[in-house]
């Protein structure tokens, strides 16, 4: 079993969910900066931008989860809506990465008017860093017993304790073993990661600027679209995932701008 808690400093609990956002960030940032580096942009930009996308990216991601509705869990807008305080209790859980997301391209965009910078760069910039943090951040929900699926018998099939367990599965044995959904979202995320990595490099000369994020814009929602399926915590719209919901609509405008920029629109940059 593990321990959500990694150390302790006195009556301070540091979780390992933090420890591994820090991380996640860091790390995306750092990608984000060697990739302005490349393309001749200063990277100090990316470290002094990174503050606000991390303070509306974590606004986002909390808005999202305050309004959500997710199944089984009795934490949605009809609890915060009785008690608003509590929507100040991050530590408690509750970021949703399509909350973050939008907050984060958000600050971008601010941050990117305000210094005269093209925004489509440098979310170009970004795109792999947050595929990288993403891959590393859901590993938090590891430590927290969440984010699992359903009950199976396969090989790397991960226990979750009674007490982190949803209703459904509370009758279930101890030696029940579940779906680490978790663990699918972050390998996804880690390809796609090197994919973008790739693509940067090897069509550099045919790509427009903003071409790596919206090509995020389609990956990530394609894998989030098949992860949702082991999701029984899933906030439903009419039965159907709401990720999911927001995740075909977010392939078809990024896919149809894509093609519609290469087939219709001016040359594309030159390496």
């Amino acid at each position: 079993m593990t321990d959500p808690v990694a150390f302790r400093i006195g009556p301070l609990a540091i979780y390992w969910y933090g420890i591994l956002m820090v991380l996640a960030i860091l790390a995306g940032g750092y990608i984000a900066s060697l990739e302005a580096k490349r393309r001749g942009e200063n990277p100090d930009h990316v470290w002094n931008g990174l503050l606000l996308v991390v303070l509306f990216g974590l606004i986002g991601a909390r808005l999202y989860h305050v309004f959500s509705n997710p199944q089984g869990t009795g934490v949605g807008w009809e609890y915060y809506r009785r008690h608003p305080v509590e929507i100040l209790m991050i530590r408690q859980g509750g970021l949703a990465i399509y909350g973050a997301v939008a907050g984060g391209v958000f600050a971008l965009w601010l941050y990117a008017r305000v210094k005269g910078l093209d925004f489509l760069t440098w979310a170009d910039f970004g795109a792999p860093g947050v595929f990288l943090g993403q891959a590393i951040g859901r590993w938090g929900n590891f430590f927290n017993q969440e984010l699992y699926g359903y009950d199976t018998t396969v090989p790397w099939g991960i226990p979750i304790e009674q007490r982190y367990r949803l209703p459904q599965f509370a009758d279930l044995p101890e030696t029940a073993r579940f779906h680490p959904t978790f663990l699918y979202e972050s390998l996804w995320c880690f390809a796609c990661f090197l994919i973008l990595i790739f693509l940067g490099r090897r069509y550099e000369g045919r790509l427009r600027d903003g071409d790596l994020f919206l090509i995020w814009g389609i990956l990530y929602p394609l894998g989030r679209c098949f992860t949702e399926m082991q999701r029984p915590d899933a906030w439903l719209v009419e039965g159907v995932p709401m990720a999911q919901l927001l995740s075909v609509v977010a392939i078809l405008i990024c896919g149809g701008v894509l093609i519609y920029r290469h087939r219709f629109a001016g040359k594309p940059r030159q390496a």
